[in-house]
């Protein structure tokens, strides 16, 4: 990638095509809602589209002002999946989208499975997180409710390949990038976590079930004031219908808080929630990010 290529900030005629494709197909969409700003994105972009929506919250993870934004909205509780699919099917949603967060520690330990949850848990193989919510979309499709990509309104806020800030991450920052790269690929590939903290080409610390922004505090416990690298990517077969690597501003102030000086990311496959603003504060602090393909 030319290290002097910035990023466009998405097709400007985006939006106004997505709308186009989506009058043409009226029906309403159900949003089933985790906690953080992605749900609220959603609705958003929904309502300056058009787009009918529905709201199914998670008692535990979404925020109680979700009921606030003017769509019917439906709680449930973690493991109501024959609940969740009723729900849908009373509305007439024949589509949904999955966004916002459910804590890993939620789904293995809070979880109260219902007879549909239990005989899919029952079904799975392997019971960790991608199964077990690609076995729900199964579940969904088998009774006619299509889960699309969690960003189909939502396209400018994910980034084609370049630098995304005025600062391009200087050539000891791209030789940390590069590490990184391989070992965060690699452990996406195992699902392990999908994020690493480097030093130096020395990884500092790893994502696993903590989250991105435990990593980066972690890491600056072991290195102290001293500046790192993040670098987050997606998995070789990201499912962006359910498993959205996302960034937002407050991990932008936390690596500014801790000094962390340039931030990778993959194009294509990543949202940043409030992508301005998030460009702005790095920019403010200095920070350099930059999108690579995927593939790159």
């Amino acid at each position: 990638m030319p290290r002097e290529q910035r990023a466009p900030e998405g097709p400007s005629d985006s939006s106004a095509s997505l709308k186009e494709v989506l009058m043409q197909n009226r029906r309403r969409y159900g949003l089933i809602a985790g906690n953080g700003q992605f749900p609220f994105l959603v609705l958003e972009a929904a309502r300056s589209l058009g787009v009918d929506v529905v709201v199914v919250a998670i008692k535990e993870e979404a925020f109680p002002r979700i009921a606030d934004l003017g769509y019917k909205t439906h709680w449930i509780s973690l493991g109501q999946l024959g609940k969740l699919i009723e729900l849908l099917k009373q509305e007439g949603a024949e589509q949904a989208l999955m966004a916002g967060q459910v804590q890993h520690k939620q789904i293995f330990s809070s979880i109260v499975p219902d007879r549909r949850l239990l005989k899919l848990l029952m079904s799975l193989g392997t019971k960790n997180t991608d199964s077990l919510i690609g076995g729900v979309a199964d579940v969904l499709e088998q009774e006619g409710i299509r889960l699309i990509d969690s960003t189909a309104f939502l396209k400018p806020l994910i980034p084609e390949p370049g630098v995304l800030t005025r600062r391009t991450p200087s050539d000891s920052e791209f030789k940390d990038i590069h590490y990184g790269r391989r070992i965060a690929k690699e452990m996406a590939r195992m699902d392990i976590g999908q994020s690493v903290v480097v030093r130096h080409q020395a990884c500092v610390a790893v994502e696993a079930m903590e989250g991105t922004d435990a990593a980066i505090r972690r890491a600056a416990g072991l290195v102290g004031n001293q500046p790192v690298t993040v670098i987050k990517v997606s998995k070789p077969r990201q499912d962006m219908r359910f498993d959205v690597p996302v960034v937002g501003v407050p991990t932008l102030r936390l690596m500014a808080e801790v000094r962390a000086s340039a931030l990778a990311i993959d194009a294509h496959k990543t949202l940043l929630l409030d992508r301005a603003e998030l460009i702005k504060v790095a920019d403010q602090h200095g920070i350099a990010v930059v999108a690579f393909d995927p593939q790159d």
